[in-house]
């Protein structure tokens, strides 16, 4: 069963706010546009924030990390104790992630929501497991239906959490073996998509294993085919924990008028599902990069997003989304800081 507080109203940017951003670049002592999309960045954050000066001093990453049963398929090139142990690593602050947030200056932490073995008690871990890990969907559901609703709440309880310390912007990351097997399912049956279109290398196969990828991701649609197509249960059916857990969070901040940063293509996944459950998630969503992943397009595609960054990434841990951070950090400065014509004594354009 959903969560009761799916039905409540969601907020929409403020449209006052908008309307007197815009009204501001106009003025600034640039030519109009000048700024490409430095200034569509700015003005969209000001209407999110419903300030006339926009800021993200306050960024919070929580990564969520669980494992996958379709990881026996061998669909990944590593072996899912890896899991277990970048949680680890994540603990010691030696991850990418970790490396980039002290950059940045945000605010980490680590939600286990379901890695097969338990890594234990870990400074900077939030425990809220949803299981062992998930079933492998080719046989049957992935979550039961108890077990999404831990990992899903689990995703907006981060988000509260992140609103108590007045954040400015949230951000989601993942680490799983076998994610992207699943975030490519979810994928091919939200946009009726095939596996050999939108599957990928994941963390580094080759041909073979990705063949092998393709292969398993079928048969988990055929056994898929026979259930209904609500979202819901597609995620139950083909997601993880650690998607669940993403899907809520982003559907809990947009319901809260936070905004929020997309990683890659398994965030962009859990963004489709947050978006397809509730639309009026998509305005509260900004889009950091668009991975390696070939089926990251075409998600972006169907969310008729414009992402900030391309750099051929596909690390997941929310890499690509915290380093966005300094550009949209950049476009606020630009915005508050940059004196009017009229302050600046320079004559305006014709």
């Amino acid at each position: 069963m959903k969560p009761l507080w799916l039905n409540e109203p969601f907020p929409c940017p403020s449209l006052e706010h908008e309307t007197r951003a815009k009204a501001r670049q106009n003025q600034l002592t640039k030519p109009p546009g000048s700024l490409g999309g430095l200034e569509t960045i700015a003005i969209r954050i000001c209407a999110l924030q419903g300030r006339d000066s926009p800021s993200l001093d306050r960024v919070r990453i929580v990564v969520f990390a669980g494992d996958h049963g379709v990881a026996k398929a061998g669909v990944s090139a590593y072996p899912q104790e890896v899991t277990r142990e970048m949680v680890r690593n994540f603990s010691r602050g030696g991850a990418a992630i970790n490396v980039l947030a002290r950059q940045i200056g945000a605010f980490l932490e680590v939600v286990d929501v379901g890695v097969v073995a338990d890594p234990g008690p870990l400074p900077g871990v939030i425990s809220r497991r949803a299981g062992d890990g998930t079933a492998d969907f080719r046989t049957q559901p992935a979550m039961t239906g108890q077990s999404l609703r831990i990992a899903f709440e689990a995703g907006a309880e981060a988000v509260e959490r992140a609103r108590a310390t007045g954040c400015d912007l949230f951000i989601g990351g993942e680490m799983g073996i076998g994610n992207t097997t699943a975030a490519t399912a979810l994928a091919c049956a939200l946009l009726s998509e095939t596996p050999r279109r939108l599957a990928g290398p994941g963390t580094g196969l080759d041909s073979a294993g990705v063949a092998r990828k393709v292969t398993v991701i079928e048969q988990a649609l055929t056994e898929y085919a026979r259930t209904s197509h609500d979202p819901w249960e597609t995620l139950r059916h083909l997601g993880g924990f650690e998607i669940a857990a993403l899907t809520g969070s982003m559907l809990a901040a947009a319901r809260s008028g936070l905004p929020v940063l997309v990683d890659g293509f398994i965030v962009s996944v859990a963004a489709l599902l947050a978006v397809r459950l509730r639309p009026e998630t998509r305005p509260w969503l900004l889009f950091a990069h668009e991975s390696a992943e070939p089926g990251h397009q075409a998600v972006l595609t169907a969310l008729e997003a414009e992402p900030l960054l391309r750099l051929g990434m596909r690390l997941g841990e929310a890499s690509g989304a915290a380093l966005a951070v300094p550009l949209l950090r950049c476009a606020c400065a630009l915005h508050r800081e940059m004196a009017t014509f009229a302050e600046a004594g320079v004559s305006g354009g014709a």
